[in-house]
């Protein structure tokens, strides 16, 4: 089987890579840290207009009708370019939320008892029947009165990431149905219109691996960036790159971003929950630490506020937590690898095969 990256693959990335350049250089991303994070809404239709939401919609329902694998492609770009914004929620939200696919709605999530990030901006919050989106409830999303019953109730907490504003919502995060609510267990696949536990599931590993896919992509930018910096830097008359200790820290860091590349690209063919919480962990260690490590190599600079190291960093922390934290992540491997057979958590109960009826490893 070739995982190769096929040429329409690799046109998409490369596309997404050159918009993300002309619509989110650095004078952008420096002016969304002074804004404390508030969304550009004229880059977020930018974005919609690239079809970057609407990316797995169908081309019947006026989206482009790709699938997941191209979506981590995407994402992975957003990654690298430290893009600001609900990216995973609003992508899960299009043809759900009206005006999600096409930019014109932001739409957040509520995910466990996270702060929720960018609440005050939001068109939209989407919650799950146990507020993780993998219960029986399914996924729903609060929009109108509901939506601002749960802003009015929240409060601001510090973010660690200039980037990604937060509020915490406590108990109001799970308010009683209204008629402004909108089930989310159709969304993307229009004959799946019962709650049940795997679909409503689905979402949320589906979210788990385009986090992944942006830590990917923060991964491989420190990693470019330490490697930009060692070759021009010089100390005692020699490029800093020259010296054992660096070269050991920069294949360090693509020693970690290899293997998260081919374990989140592998998850996105197959859909494995149990594949995905193994990508999310390759990712999330891969972007913390090559972030550090690119901090480290860049020495006493890299500490400046002025300096985008520490902005990789900070939003490496957030973005481990988000959908499948390490601990989460953990037990599932650790449940599928103990039990005798499938577990509930496994592809069977995501409705995809697994390694025993043909599908992934």
């Amino acid at each position: 089987m070739d995982f190769q990256l096929s040429d329409d693959q690799r046109a998409l990335r490369s596309g997404m890579r050159d918009l993300l350049g002309a619509v989110f250089d650095r004078d952008r991303l420096r002016a969304a840290v002074e804004r404390g994070g508030a969304l550009d809404r004229s880059l977020w239709r930018e974005l919609g207009a690239a079809g970057f939401f609407a990316l797995r919609l169908p081309e019947e329902a006026g989206g482009v009708g790709l699938g997941l694998p191209e979506a981590v492609l995407l994402f992975e770009e957003a990654g690298r370019a430290l893009l600001p914004g609900p990216l995973v929620a609003t992508h899960l939200a299009a043809g759900l939320v009206k005006g999600a696919a096409e930019g014109e709605a932001v739409v957040t999530a509520v995910v466990g008892d996270l702060p929720v990030a960018h609440l005050a901006g939001a068109d939209a919050v989407l919650v799950g029947g146990d507020e993780s989106f993998d219960g029986t409830a399914g996924a729903e999303a609060l929009t109108g009165e509901a939506l601002r019953d749960l802003v009015a109730a929240a409060r601001p907490v510090r973010s660690m990431d200039p980037l990604t504003p937060l509020h915490r919502v406590g108990a109001a995060k799970a308010p009683q149905p209204t008629t402004e609510r909108t089930r989310a267990a159709t969304v993307r696949t229009p004959a799946a219109t019962e709650r049940t536990p795997a679909h409503a599931g689905r979402l949320r590993y589906e979210a788990a691996l385009l986090t992944a896919a942006e830590q990917l992509g923060s991964a491989a930018r420190t990693t470019e960036a330490a490697v930009q910096h060692a070759r021009e830097r010089e100390q005692f008359g020699s490029p800093v790159g020259s010296f054992q200790a660096v070269k050991h820290l920069c294949a360090d860091m693509l020693a970690r971003t290899e293997p998260a590349r081919a374990a989140v690209y592998a998850a996105a063919v197959t859909g494995d929950p149990v594949e995905i919480a193994a990508a999310k962990l390759l990712a999330d260690d891969a972007a913390v630490r090559n972030a550090r490590d690119c901090l480290q190599i860049h020495g006493g600079m890299g500490f400046t506020w002025e300096a985008d190291v520490h902005l990789h960093l900070k939003r490496a922390w957030l973005r481990a937590a988000s959908w499948l934290s390490g601990a989460g992540a953990e037990e599932l491997l650790a449940a599928d690898l103990g039990a005798a057979g499938r577990l509930p958590c496994s592809s069977a109960a995501y409705g995809r095969p697994g390694p025993e009826a043909g599908g992934g490893g």
